[in-house]
């Protein structure tokens, strides 16, 4: 029985590996097996931190509502609150931008929280 080499099939897997390797630093770059290694974990962080990223951003705005709202004399749980009771359906990440760029409409936000907590 002839011995089997690395044909088309093999070529193409390494190919796809070595090229997501391109810019890894040594043998992680032109090396197969490390090369394997270091795709390996880079796509398993990759993967589990697109969730990580949407923690972090919620924890971000949070933050900065909370500085906002202090500012206007209003914690961050009683201004959700609030504005829940109040029924102003705007999410985090509206705030938090409106809390950075436009302060004014922010305290008016914040006054109705207060009004209606």
């Amino acid at each position: 029985m002839p011995r089997a080499k690395g044909g088309y099939k093999t070529r193409r897997r390494r190919k796809k590996i070595l090229k997501l390797a391109r810019g890894y630093f040594g043998g992680k770059s032109k090396l197969f097996r490390t090369a394997t290694e270091a795709v390996d974990r880079a796509l398993s962080y990759a993967y589990r931190d697109r969730r990580v990223r949407k923690r972090d951003f919620r924890t971000l705005w949070i933050a900065r509502i909370n500085a906002a709202a202090r500012i206007n004399g209003i914690n961050y749980s009683s201004f959700m609150k609030g504005l829940n009771t109040a029924g102003i359906n705007l999410n985090r990440k509206v705030l938090a931008d409106m809390a950075v760029k436009d302060p004014d409409g922010f305290a008016k936000i914040a006054e109705m929280a207060k009004a209606s907590s």
